[in-house]
């Protein structure tokens, strides 16, 4: 690898050939301002608060796009360069909703930080914000334009990482507004409510709907029997938010800050991830015995269900009937639960704790309940747990640790990963090959189904049979998936698709300042989870045995089919019959 010599601040670095200058500075623990710029997108140069000074250069020069050269010299805090940030700061104030103690994203918003850092605490330009009301009509994300910064990582987020483009730019010089098609409301366009866009937006332009305050109030209710579920992800994510390692499992402390806030059951969504692959992986046997739909498609992403009926409708037939953990726990919590402990079901509230936005949506489902009553009553996001968390002033890292409540707290290892790409795979394949071949897989780990490349391939022997697999995450990589299924270019048997990148660990209401490097801790950590649990199979489950024993019977049976499986439909988008209305 080529490297060149530079300074910066007059301190030389070493950088490889082709790094930008905001990069090499990283390297050097200095952190040039900046909100257009993110690590994981590529260089859009709009905000131009990166800008540095350059010897021998007459103009300013945006750190973010700029690669160092050799015996380059850069400074980061010349009178020029400082007064040149100020100066952007208070326009892009001059043109911001600063109610800021009431913001979503309060203490966490790169815009505030940055008027901390430069001093830019009494904005002098006239303020020109039109103030447009928020849009606030799914379940999941709520879009303020008054707080748009015009940075353009939503729309980096949902055209290069999903390959949606339901958000884009539209007018032109001071009139520029980040906006949707037609300037619908978000879940009336391609959005799958995903929620990555909240997740890299650096202000409070797009975040999650907020239902902490539902969940406070049933807390409160001395009639109300709350129970929760936490999902796999939020155990090595949560502790980002408390100055924990990323990637740190904090499981224990978890389970007893969920108590301390009052719930009255913590439980396990690993317990329904196991449930989940009982259920998929009965379906993908019978489908192999029965000459079924081939490619199978996993259905536990919310995301990934909205994009597969938004357009690809014509294949939902390869989707597994079997509902996500999430809502399989809820169907069971609220009846086989209710039935052990004899609580009405008016009495019984469900929470879930899940990395996702598109989760609020799912809950929302008609087909996730019975006679007009959901099965999941709220959702909340990790960002919301961490709101009620330093809501009650629970000091997160120093908890005692405790374990989940049975009879639905019990998971194994393959409930676990379910939590990354590649892990409901993996799952599946440990119980569909014991299934099949009356052996345990050696070794139990599927290594072929790992790693982070957004679409991966392997050919799994069950006995004398070679099963070909693949894993597919990101948007953008399913409708490449998809289009090959369409063509009849693929000979997979079983195919496990994640809207999000990295799966459930990369979710878009995971914590601010989730990153592909964070992710793949997150993901490592799943992994040496499963690895240190006595129980590493869905099917040896001694919950779930119980479970079946005294009141499903056995996967796909009519009991289990009633409760834990659905079937989705086409979802038509407004605006293609607005379209069809502008051409006649």
């Amino acid at each position: 690898m080529e490297m060149v010599h530079l300074k910066i601040n007059n301190i030389p670095v070493e950088a490889p050939k082709g790094t930008k200058i905001i990069e090499a500075a990283k390297s050097i623990n200095i952190n040039i301002p900046h909100l257009c710029y993110h690590p994981d997108q590529r260089v859009k140069a709009r905000c131009r608060l990166c800008s540095v000074e350059v010897k021998g250069k007459a103009k300013l020069l945006a750190a973010c796009s700029t690669e160092v050269w050799e015996g380059m010299e850069v400074f980061t805090d010349t009178q020029i360069v400082r007064d040149t940030q100020v100066g952007i700061l208070q326009l892009i104030m001059a043109d911001h909703n600063a109610n800021c103690l009431t913001c979503a994203r309060n203490g966490h918003c790169e815009l505030q930080e940055l008027c901390t850092r430069f001093n830019v605490l009494d904005p002098h330009l006239p303020d020109v914000c039109k103030y447009p009301k928020a849009n606030n009509t799914n379940p999941s994300l709520v879009r303020d334009p008054s707080k748009c910064v015009k940075c353009g990582r939503c729309i980096r987020a949902c055209k290069d990482v999903q390959g949606i483009e339901a958000l884009t730019f539209a007018n032109r010089s001071d009139n520029i507004i980040v906006t949707t098609p037609y300037n619908l409301s978000m879940e009336k366009t391609d959005c799958t409510l995903c929620g990555q866009c909240s997740l890299v937006c650096p202000t409070g332009a797009i975040v999650e709907k907020d239902d902490t305050q539902q969940v406070l109030d049933a807390l409160q209710d001395p009639d109300k029997h709350v129970i929760v579920q936490t999902a796999p992800a939020i155990r090595v994510s949560l502790g980002d938010a408390f100055g924990l390692e990323p990637g740190a499992i904090a499981t224990g402390q978890m389970v007893t800050a969920l108590r301390m806030l009052g719930f009255d059951k913590v439980f396990d969504t690993n317990f329904a991830a196991d449930l989940t692959i009982m259920e998929e992986g009965a379906e993908l046997i019978h489908r192999l015995k029965n000459d079924g739909v081939f490619p199978m498609l996993t259905s536990c992403s919310p995301g990934w269900i909205n994009f597969i009926e938004k357009h690809y409708p014509e294949l939902l037939p390869h989707l597994s009937t079997a509902k996500s953990p999430m809502s399989m726990f809820g169907a069971i919590a609220k009846t086989y639960y209710a039935k052990q402990t004899g609580i009405p079901l008016d009495r019984i509230v469900t929470v879930s704790i899940m990395p996702c936005t598109a989760k609020k949506f799912e809950a929302s489902r008609p087909e996730m309940g019975r006679d007009g009553r959901r099965d999941v009553d709220v959702v909340l996001t990790t960002r919301e747990l961490i709101k009620l968390i330093k809501y009650v002033g629970l000091s997160f890292d120093n908890l005692q640790e405790s374990e989940f409540d049975s009879p639905l707290g019990t998971g194994s290892g393959a409930g676990a990963i379910f939590g990354t790409t590649g892990g409901v795979m993996e799952a599946a394949l440990r119980t569909v090959y014991e299934k099949l071949t009356g052996q345990e897989a050696q070794p139990l780990e599927f290594e072929a189904v790992r790693g982070f490349e957004t679409i991966k391939e392997a050919t799994v022997i069950i006995g004398d049979t070679p099963v070909k697999v693949a894993i597919v995450h990101t948007l953008a990589s399913a409708r490449q998936m998809m289009e090959r299924i369409k063509a009849g270019d693929c000979d997979y048997t079983f195919i496990e698709i994640m809207a999000c990148p990295g799966g459930c660990i990369g979710g878009g209401g995971q914590p601010i300042g989730t990153t592909n490097a964070t992710r793949l801790k997150r993901m490592a950590a799943l992994y040496k989870l499963d690895q240190n649990l006595p129980l590493r199979k869905s099917h040896e489950n001694p919950d779930i045995i119980k479970l079946y024993k005294d009141f499903l019977g056995e996967p796909l049976s009519d009991q289990s089919h009633a409760l834990l499986h659905t079937h989705y439909h086409a979802v038509h988008k407004m605006y293609e019959f607005s379209t069809e209305a502008k051409v006649k």
